[in-house]
Order: C-alpha cells, then sequence, then structure tokens
C-alpha cells in the first residue's frame, strides 16, 4: 500500500467501514443489494447511506484494494456490477471493529424532542398529536425490526447481526415507554397551567 492510500485508510469515515462490513458476509451485492440490507439492518441502530453514498464508499473501497468488483455478462439483460470484500478489506476492517477507542459515544438528535423543548411557542394539543405521530411511527419501525430478526433467525452467519437487532428492539421497546411518559407529562403541564401562579418567573433555565 503507498503512503498515500495509507493516508486514506486512516481517514475513512464510518460510512466506508460500513460499507465495508455489509461486504464482509458471504457473497457478492449490488450496490442496491446493499442499499436494501442497509435499509432492513443498519438503520434500526446506526444509519443507512444513500445509494449515492455507497456508490461513493465503493469506489474509494476499490481504489485502497479492500474491495473488488466484476461487471455481470451478456446473460443479464441489465448489466450490473457485483461487489466483493478483498483479504486486505477483511483484515483492516477486522482491525477498526476491534478498536473500541473508535467507538464514540452514541449521537442522539430527536427532532421530536427538539420541537417539545420549543413547545412554548406550539398548542399543547398540538404537542400531543406530535408525540402520538412518533408512537405510531416508532411501533411500525419495531414491526420492521422484529421482522429483520425473523429474517435473520438461524443463519449462522448473521449471528452478531442478530443481537444488533435485538439491541434494537429494546431500545423501540424503551422509545415507547418515553414517549408514553412524555404524554402524562404533558398532561401534567396541562393542569399546571389551569392552577392560577403556577407559571414561572421567565428566567432562562440555565445554572449560574
Amino acid at each position: 500500500m503507498t503512503s498515500s492510500q495509507e493516508s486514506k485508510k486512516q481517514e475513512l469515515p464510518p460510512t466506508a467501514w460500513a460499507v465495508l462490513g455489509l461486504l464482509s458476509f458471504p457473497g457478492e451485492r449490488t450496490g442496491y443489494e446493499l442499499k436494501k440490507w442497509a435499509d432492513s439492518s443498519l438503520r434500526f441502530f446506526y444509519w443507512s447511506p444513500a445509494i449515492s453514498q455507497i456508490y461513493a464508499e465503493l469506489r474509494r473501497l476499490e481504489e485502497l484494494g479492500y474491495a473488488a468488483s466484476v461487471r455481470s455478462g451478456p446473460e443479464e439483460a441489465r448489466a450490473k456490477r457485483r461487489y466483493a470484500i478483498t483479504d486486505a478489506g477483511r483484515g483492516a476492517l477486522a482491525g477498526w471493529a476491534a478498536d473500541t477507542a473508535e467507538a464514540g459515544p452514541p449521537v442522539l438528535k430527536h427532532g421530536l424532542m427538539l420541537r417539545i423543548w420549543l413547545g412554548h411557542l406550539a398548542e399543547p394539543e398540538r404537542l400531543r398529536a406530535m408525540v402520538g405521530e412518533h408512537l405510531e411511527r416508532t411501533r411500525g419501525e419495531l414491526a420492521a425490526v422484529r421482522e429483520a430478526m425473523e429474517h435473520a433467525s438461524g443463519v449462522p452467519e448473521w449471528t452478531f447481526p442478530t443481537l444488533a437487532l435485538r439491541w434494537s428492539e429494546r431500545q423501540h421497546l424503551a422509545e415507547l415507554e418515553l414517549a408514553e411518559a412524555l404524554l402524562t407529562d404533558l398532561d401534567g403541564l396541562r393542569e399546571d397551567r389551569r392552577e392560577p401562579g403556577r407559571q414561572g418567573d421567565g428566567d432562562a433555565p440555565t445554572p449560574g
């Protein structure tokens, strides 16, 4: 590996490692197939990259020698390029996966909670409706997680992806519990507003 390739290896973003991780399971896959698999696995506990990002990372991984591709023959009506991980790619991925220092803390960007934080600018009933919509969406996601778990069940190569999906199932169940508690909090806040003398003095809730 040249010094330029070594530098690029050090600068690989998590998305590149995620795409390489998808390739680490048996078989060759097209970029479209990798996107479908990311949507039914990675998105439940990390993030699903856009198809354009997947192809960009595949090109980068090929340049580094971590992935290789072959183009389909004339027997297929539409030409496809299938990708597979190389020995060098598997070794690099194993080293990255074992480096706990790179894992980092989880990042939470909760769009609903940002709106709750700005609840003083919204009607209480609209806030409750938002939470209700979030509950329905989360129940749908939970059903999708369980469907993915059932699909992976009993496949030896998918033992560890199944563990990640099981964690995601618990996370979605916890999210449902948190949202139900938030509805209770909103109900309590509505009762407080009905009582005279229960409003705050207007100071920002910051220390110091």
